[in-house]
């Protein structure tokens, strides 16, 4: 069953964090990731740095990487046997109030923007903003801005009004990288069935996540598995359809784990309202986050597997795993 993930188009909504190793990305035979280039902590002159550095890096023939500006360069790293970087923020706070400086992100190579983290932020709510106030005046802004420039919006972190105000005000197809369903595991990261229609209304896609904070129901003698992953899947098809699933392991990509250790201590202080409890429960490692059967990119393979033995056609699996997020990609980057 491997030989079927081995020769089709991979692509990974999320990868949380990467210091520019490829390996487990390459392993995986993952032909393009959207990877969270800069922290929401991050100033401006780190920003500007990993700009600066991820570019030199795919502009290095031997790196392994190849920069994704447009659909076309993702077949291009397909066909060359290398990582297409798909530069991604995950919230909009170096914005400001200046919308004008989406264009010049834009020209840095930036192609998809998530609304808002978890917090509230002056475009909108994030998920753990209890007030759940929608797309702000500011917010509708960012949002027309970022359809004129053809870059793909994210609402994974977003809270719902937030989320169903972005559906109703964009031109574009929107994404939820790395999302869940509510209805099926009762977490507030995850989605409930409103904002998913929402989403598949507007051509858009959702990734399915195999993220441990997604996907546990809160018993500490449940860790999380690949089974679970399969349930959301289920539910989220059953809302949108086959052509408008994909998925976003919302893992990292690095020389050793050791190299996340900071970016997970954020996950038991500052936004212990989404992950604490499961943290309390399985420890704070990389590893702990996900299915043991599939805690690294590497494996991969695994779940093009369970896929199959879910029933799933062959078809089927190279949409979820790839060829829906390519299509959804290249209509809003028109190209």
């Amino acid at each position: 069953m491997s030989t079927l993930h081995d020769r089709m188009l991979v692509i990974d909504g999320l990868v949380f964090y990467s210091d520019g190793d490829p390996r487990w990305l390459r392993e995986g035979n993952v032909s393009a990731a959207n990877v969270t280039i800069r922290s929401p902590m991050d100033n401006f002159e780190t920003t500007f740095d990993a700009f600066a550095s991820w570019r030199a890096r795919c502009a290095d023939p031997n790196s392994g990487w190849l920069l994704v500006e447009r659909g076309a360069d993702i077949d291009r790293a397909k066909a060359e046997g290398k990582v297409g970087l798909i530069m991604g923020w995950q919230d909009t706070k170096l914005l400001g109030d200046k919308v004008e400086r989406i264009e010049a992100f834009h020209r840095l190579g930036l192609r998809i923007v998530q609304l808002t983290y978890n917090e509230a932020s002056a475009v909108g709510d994030g998920c753990l903003e209890k007030r759940n106030a929608g797309l702000s005046n500011f917010g509708h802004e960012v949002v027309a801005e970022l359809n004129r420039l053809n870059m793909a919006i994210d609402l994974s972190h977003t809270g719902e009004q937030t989320c169903l105000d972005t559906a109703a005000a964009t031109k574009q197809p929107i994404l939820l990288t790395h999302a869940n369903a509510r209805a099926v595991t009762n977490r507030v990261r995850n989605k409930p069935d409103e904002v998913i229609r929402a989403v598949g209304r507007t051509g858009g896609l959702v990734g399915v996540s195999l993220h441990g904070f997604m996907n546990w129901d809160g018993n500490p003698a449940n860790p999380p598995t690949l089974d679970l992953f399969l349930r959301h899947l289920k539910h989220v098809v059953s809302l949108v359809g086959i052509d408008h699933v994909g998925f976003g392991n919302d893992m990292a990509a690095l020389a050793s784990s050791e190299k996340a250790d900071a970016i997970l201590d954020m996950s038991f202080t500052r936004y212990a309202g989404a992950t604490a409890d499961f943290i309390r429960a399985f420890g704070n490692t990389l590893e702990k986050r996900y299915p043991d059967e599939l805690n690294n990119p590497r494996f991969l393979s695994r779940k093009t597997d369970a896929l199959l033995r879910a029933g799933y056609k062959e078809s089927e699996v190279e949409k979820i795993m790839g060829l829906n997020f390519r299509r959804v990609l290249g209509e809003i980057w028109q190209g």
